[in-house]
């Protein structure tokens, strides 16, 4: 009796869409933001908080496009806080501006 040998099959690696531009990418190429079991909506840079998430690139367009348009608070169901909403917009103001 002998064992079939094959290769070792290779690592899918995770597929998510970015909110605001609707590209896919890798998951790790993207930031989560989620939306807590108590309400709040903040980044999740580990990617594995609990509750509902949505990505984003880490662009400064995709985030202006993200807050402006609310698409964050539609795919995270929930009306984004005031604080958590200037949190946000305060990492947003970080990244350098790309064409």
């Amino acid at each position: 009796m002998t064992k079939a040998t094959s290769g070792a099959r290779p690592r899918t690696v995770p597929q998510r869409t970015c909110i605001a531009c609707r590209s896919t990418e890798a998951k790790r190429a993207l930031v989560r933001v989620v939306r807590t079991p108590e309400g709040r909506v903040e980044l999740d840079p580990t990617g594995k908080k609990n509750g509902r998430g949505a990505y984003v690139h880490e662009q400064r367009a995709c985030w202006d496009e993200a807050l402006k348009k609310d698409r964050l608070a539609r795919a995270l169901k929930v009306q984004v806080p005031a604080p958590d909403l200037a949190e946000l917009k305060a990492h947003a103001e970080t990244l350098a501006a790309t064409s």
